[in-house]
């Protein structure tokens, strides 16, 4: 065997590990979601003797599973939706805007990628507690409130992203949809929008998994059982002092399951939007 050929050998074989070792907290959750506790302190590393499905059963009774899907669906969807929206229009609107200002306020708006959510968390919360006690306006404990600090925190990528694709769309085409009789608002959308498509199935999917997988910001805001989301639901197993091990991983699993299979379906377009926008940029 040729140094050229053992090197390559060797390479996959180090891939193979590496895919290993990344993917055994995933054995280890799916398998012990169908162990007894008995079982699981027994061996947990051993597959399940059994495959009854009565921990997942118990556990997507205790954690409401239902009522805790409907409103991550909900929350996800809805500020998935006012961020594409906002964050598209207002990256071309910076991209076409050649002056200090929106410059300025581009980078602003992406310096705030930078900072850190635990560093602002507590001013969050104060100051969404003083909009609801001077406007009326109820932002904690709300889902359209959650929606919007969302809209605050995923706006920085977003336009990020749609600005680099912006600026590689020529402007004549926007000149010439002018001259046809289109308004501002027209051009956007009927020809400015549906050439982003790569970037915002990118900006879809990257929210998508952030927040629907997101703990602790609606850890912070949404207190009533009603509008728990699924991670709320499922940190419930994990006790002060005891944890029900086998059920909470039958709920990491179907927690899970959701997101896999839309980052599946899409994942095609998270390489194409991100190479574009920055090439682009």
């Amino acid at each position: 065997m040729n140094s050229t050929k053992f090197g390559r050998v060797l390479l996959n074989t180090i891939t193979v590990l590496l895919c290993l070792v990344y993917l055994f907290p995933i054995y280890l959750i799916l398998t012990n979601s169908f162990k007894s506790r008995a079982q699981m302190y027994e061996n947990m590393i051993s597959l399940p003797k059994s495959l009854s499905l009565q921990y997942y059963a118990s556990a997507l009774e205790k954690m409401n599973f239902f009522t805790s899907v409907k409103n991550s669906l909900i929350l996800t969807v809805v500020s998935i939706l006012v961020i594409v929206i906002f964050s598209s229009m207002t990256a071309w609107m910076f991209a076409r805007s050649k002056n200090r200002l929106s410059t300025a306020l581009f980078n602003l708006l992406v310096a705030t990628m930078l900072i850190p959510f635990q560093t602002i968390m507590m001013p969050l919360m104060q100051e969404m507690n003083w909009i609801g006690n001077t406007f009326g306006i109820k932002m904690t404990d709300s889902v359209p409130g959650l929606i919007f600090m969302y809209l605050g925190f995923g706006a920085g990528m977003g336009v990020f992203l749609y600005h680099g694709f912006v600026t590689g769309i020529p402007v004549s085409l926007e000149e010439a949809a002018t001259i046809d009789g289109c308004n501002t608002w027209k051009t956007f959308w009927s020809i400015v929008f549906p050439m982003l498509k790569p970037t915002t199935m990118t900006v879809i999917i990257l929210d998508v998994i952030w927040i629907w997988n997101d703990y602790l910001l609606p850890s912070l805001t949404l207190k009533s059982t009603g509008n728990r989301t699924i991670p709320i639901s499922t940190a419930k197993f994990f006790g002060q002092y005891t944890i029900s091990w086998n059920e909470a991983m039958a709920a990491l699993v179907v927690t899970i399951i959701p997101v896999v299979i839309f980052y599946l379906i899409c994942q095609k377009y998270i390489v194409e939007g991100v190479a574009a926008g920055a090439v682009k940029g």
